[in-house]
């Protein structure tokens, strides 16, 4: 009998694929099969199992070890450092100092989008084969969610006492009798706008007379209300001009104390970074504002330039409750209008003041989306 040698094998009948092998199931002379796992006339493959047919990683072919010998727990190191890295901002985010460019600020304040670069490395992750990089990667996951995941549902419940809207209406709204009509379809009992100025102050000041007879307007800021308003003072936020009032607004079921505020803007400079010291400085001033508030109901309705996860904010945020974290339906990002990416405007309250629903209302002539929220008065 002749002596078989490894070429000398015959086709097989139907599929046209090359000869297989004594020691693995490829499609070429030494026996690979696609996934590098060449076998032998011992017939032991690579991946460890008869044949070269080793599972591989939690039973999948492909997963064992690669040209170059590594196995799935060798691939991918660097994805999984950035997996780490990932879950380390988001867990420690408030470590991140800002002494250069105010840097901790700029990540708090696009916090939830960091999750994006879960998606981002999972991709490269896959081709990679890397089980390392894989289970790296659940530790981002679940920090993101624990932060965050309460904010995707829908949280609202309740029949409200009076609902209340806030709105950068922009100095340069080119169509403020649009935004007229947003708020008077919002149904809301109290709007506090912020960016007043010249022709669309007046513009609403005479288009929202009808629906809200009482108003108090405050340098570039105001209210509209259905009850009526008094006691209005000045908030000194440390500007130079004013841009936040307190007033006391006298509901069906009793007072509440109602602060409008537009603390200052903050800016990306190639000198400065993250210029937010500002707007820190007004922060602070306006919590203590509140802090020394006589009234125990309390409302805060502004365009603050920072979200409740900036530290910067702290101030107002550690005493007062979020309407949007609360019992609002998704993050509610309120800025820019086009896309939304922050919610930098909010609808704060303390003191026995229920939020029911929050929201964002549609897009009109500002760069901002108005917020709405509803409350109910309680004790």
């Amino acid at each position: 009998m002749a002596q078989a040698d490894w070429t000398d094998r015959a086709a097989p009948e139907a599929g046209g694929g090359a000869p297989a092998t004594a020691g693995g199931t490829g499609t070429g002379p030494d026996g690979a099969d696609g996934f590098d796992r060449p076998g032998g006339p011992d017939g032991a493959g690579r991946s460890g199992g008869p044949g070269g047919r080793g599972a591989g990683f939690l039973g999948l072919r492909g997963w064992g070890r690669d040209a170059r010998g590594a196995t799935t727990w060798r691939r991918g190191l660097l994805l999984a450092v950035l997996a780490l890295l990932t879950a380390a901002l988001l867990a420690f985010h408030a470590e991140v100092p800002n002494t250069v460019g105010n840097l901790g600020s700029l990540l708090e304040t696009f916090l939830p989008w960091l999750g994006l670069a879960v998606p981002v490395l999972l991709v490269p992750a896959l081709l990679r084969r890397s089980g390392t990089a894989l289970i790296a990667l659940l530790l981002p996951v679940v920090i993101w969610f624990n932060m965050f995941g309460g904010l995707l549902s829908d949280k609202s419940g309740g029949t409200p006492d009076w609902t209340v809207v806030s709105h950068n209406v922009a100095a340069l709204n080119a169509d403020p009798q649009r935004t007229v009509k947003l708020l008077e379809d919002s149904g809301a009992q109290m709007v506090a706008l912020q960016e007043l100025a010249g022709k669309p102050l007046r513009a609403y000041e005479s288009g929202l007379a009808d629906s809200y007879p009482y108003h108090a307007v405050e340098g570039t800021v105001g209210l509209w209300s259905k009850y009526p308003i008094s006691g209005v003072s000045v908030v000194d936020i440390r500007m130079g001009w004013t841009r936040a009032f307190r007033a006391q607004v006298t509901t069906p079921q009793g007072p509440v104390a109602v602060y409008v505020a537009h603390l200052p803007s903050v800016r990306l400079k190639a000198e400065g970074g993250f210029t937010v010291n500002q707007r820190d400085a007004s922060a602070q001033a306006l919590g203590d504002a509140i802090q020394a508030e006589p009234l125990k109901k309390v409302l805060l309705l502004g365009d603050l330039n920072g979200t409740m996860n900036d530290r910067s904010l702290a101030p107002v945020t550690s005493q007062m409750r979020s309407a949007q974290g609360a019992a609002g339906d998704g993050f509610g990002f309120s800025w820019p209008a086009a896309f939304p990416m922050a919610r930098i405007d909010q609808i704060m309250s303390k003191g026995g003041l229920k939020p029911t629903d929050s929201r964002t209302l549609e897009r009109d002539g500002s760069d901002h989306l108005a917020i709405a929220a509803g409350y109910r008065y309680q004790g």
